[in-house]
């Protein structure tokens, strides 16, 4: 499947990651339903990995065989851009581990969470007539 704007598809990951917390209901600090955490946090580090997929197709990085896992990345990234490199490791971190693995629910780390998914994906801006539908 050929995509047309690399930039948008990412961001209809992190925009249906949005949907999902707006389910789970703040309760101060915290998100209240785990459920729609957990699925939220997982959209969104989807999405961050399918804009670094875009990114490094970009820049013709010689793709992997198999599944691609998070040291694939994070090699790739060392010798590429090390604010992104910082980006994924703390998406990975925040997303993955804390929202989608260990079920964590506070608002603002979450927050932190999606904010370096959104630094990535905006790297795609250049490529994608700027996010512009």
């Amino acid at each position: 499947m050929k995509i047309d704007d690399p930039y948008l598809e990412a961001m209809r990951y992190i925009d249906n990651a949005k949907d999902n917390l707006k389910l789970a209901e703040k309760n101060g600090k915290f998100y209240a339903d785990d459920k729609y955490v957990k699925s939220a946090c997982g959209i969104a580090y989807s999405g961050l990995l399918r804009g670094l997929d875009f990114l490094f197709n970009i820049r013709n990085v010689q793709k992997q065989r198999g599944r691609k896992s998070i040291e694939y990345y994070r090699t790739v990234l060392g010798t590429m851009d090390k604010k992104l490199l910082d980006h994924l490791n703390s998406g990975y971190e925040i997303l993955h581990l804390y929202g989608y693995y260990d079920g964590g629910n506070k608002v603002a780390v979450i927050a932190e969470g999606f904010d370096d998914a959104l630094s990535i994906i905006n790297t795609l801006k250049p490529y994608s007539n700027n996010g512009v539908k």
